[in-house]
């Protein structure tokens, strides 16, 4: 595969998410109550809010690990998991739902890597599942995007031979295997020992330079005001306000977000 293949492969045209007022219960508790967002092309979206506000059950919605009971999500306008069929919405079969995640992107705050695989093994497994890399390609693809997030030196290893924000690092790289035009962080450093933070930072920080389209819930401020395009409050699985970092940070309208900003910063 030549240099011009890996980059067609690796880059991609950052997705349009569209949230249509989506409602989910677990049980008789309702977790999202009438959630409508959208995030832009090239956008950073943080999301912040307490403990079970809802953040970690919208991300999952979107790539839809969660079933909405109401409402839907969409990626460039087509809807995800669903197909219109007349006035109603219809549930996809697993494997078209598996193909639409596969322009979805997840990272998860704990890893979620194949130990009994290499590094390499891990980042290039996903291309060749789903069929749309040979081996030989998905592993110099994994290699290109190893050296992205700085570990090219560990392809061979394991990973339990790595530091917690390499693992993480190795994580965001096998998102990138699949071409997403659009990556959801579910509090990606909160595994992590402080220390180790940064490094996965410097990571996501590139991406939102590249012009990804990222949604990101983190409970890390000074990040969400270094890099969120918009940034928005959740609680009790309602919006409360969203907006640029430079208002709802540090001029926030409504008295919830700012009760919760004043036990967080």
């Amino acid at each position: 595969m030549t240099t011009d293949t890996i980059k067609a492969v690796a880059d991609v045209e950052a997705a349009t998410v569209e949230v249509h007022d989506v409602h989910k219960w677990y049980g008789t508790q309702q977790v999202l109550e009438g959630i409508d967002l959208t995030v832009r092309p090239g956008e950073v979206t943080v999301i912040l809010g307490p403990s079970g506000s809802g953040k970690s059950t919208l991300l999952r919605v979107i790539n839809h690990l969660e079933k909405p009971e109401i409402g839907y999500v969409s990626i460039n306008g087509e809807p995800i998991g669903v197909k219109r069929q007349g006035e109603r919405l219809k549930e996809l079969s697993e494997r078209a739902i598996l193909t639409q995640r596969g322009r979805i992107g997840f990272v998860f705050q704990n890893f979620n890597l194949f130990p009994h695989l290499t590094v390499l093994d891990n980042v290039a497994a996903a291309p060749v599942a789903t069929g749309k890399l040979t081996r030989p390609e998905a592993r110099e693809l994994a290699l290109e995007l190893l050296g992205r997030v700085g570990l090219a030196d560990k392809a061979g290893v394991y990973p339990r031979r790595l530091s917690g924000g390499q693992q993480q690092r190795v994580a965001i790289a096998r998102a990138l295997a699949l071409r997403p035009g659009v990556i959801l962080f579910d509090e990606p450093t909160s595994a992590l020992d402080p220390e180790l933070v940064g490094e996965v930072l410097s990571v996501i920080k590139d991406l939102a330079a590249d012009g990804t389209t990222l949604v990101i819930v983190t409970h890390e401020i000074g990040f969400a005001r270094e890099i969120a395009d918009r940034v928005v409050f959740i609680d009790a699985g309602k919006i409360i306000e969203q907006g640029p970092p430079s208002e709802v940070l540090h001029n926030p309208q409504h008295e919830r977000t700012r009760d919760f900003l004043s036990k967080v910063l």
